[in-house]
Parts: C-alpha cells; structure tokens; sequence
C-alpha cells in the first residue's frame, strides 16, 4: 500500500513539476484585464447558444406571438360554434372539404363564421383554426 508504482510516482513528479511552473507566473495587469475580457465574452456566448438567455425584444415578441396563438385557440371553438348554427351546414362542410387546402381558410372567412362578435371583419388566423377543428371532428 505504501509503494509507488511507475506510473503514479511519474504523474506525481509531473504535477509537482506542473506546480513549481504555475508558482513562476507572474500575470500583467494586461494579462488579468484580457483574461477577464475572455471570459466575459465566453460567458455571454455560451449564455444566448445554451443557457437560454434571450434580449427583451425577443422576450417581448415571443410573449406577443404566445399571446395570439392563446386567443387563436380560444376563439377557435366559437367559430365551430357559429358553424354549427349555421343552416345547411353539412352541405356547407362537404363543401369545404372538397375545397382546396390553401382556400379552405377563406371559405370560412367568406361564411362567416371567422367574424367574432363585434368584430367587422374575419380573423384569418381563427379561420384556419376553424379549419383545422372541423375537419378533425369529422
């Protein structure tokens, strides 16, 4: 147990070596100012890639762009719900089925069932969540 062997006693001169040489550093001022500019940077690139940090611009349209797609889905269900009173509306779902897909959003708007109440015009966002709820409760 209180032997060496050549591999441990060489890795002990080497950090003994490795100590002597650290002890002989003798940094600048310019060499610290550098070093923590170095840093600096290194702690903020890593930040923004990895560590999730985001400027408040970013913070604020992704908050924005949340909040929309909150009340998209919200105001979604009651355009099924006006879609549902309308009359006729299984021929008016066969219809939109055979519509093309990147006109089905319109033909919602066009009946309008998109057009919350109080508003004046459709909402081309809660058409195509419109969409996309009626055509999956079929």
């Amino acid at each position: 147990m209180g032997q060496l062997t050549k591999e441990q006693g060489g890795w002990r001169a080497r950090k003994a070596g490795l100590l002597k040489q650290w002890e002989a550093v003798q940094p600048t001022k310019t060499h610290v100012f550098w070093s923590w500019v170095a840093v600096m940077a290194l702690t903020m690139v890593l930040g923004f890639t990895w560590g999730g940090w985001v400027t408040a611009g970013t913070a604020q349209t992704t908050a924005e762009t949340m909040m929309q797609d909150a009340v998209v889905k919200r105001l979604g269900p009651m355009c099924v719900t006006q879609f549902q009173r309308s009359p006729g509306k299984e021929q008016k779902l066969a219809e939109l089925e055979k519509t093309d897909s990147w006109q089905r959003s319109e033909f919602i708007e066009k009946q309008g069932w998109a057009t919350m109440p109080g508003e004046e015009k459709p909402d081309s966002k809660v058409a195509a969540e419109c969409e996309r709820l009626l055509l999956v409760k079929k």
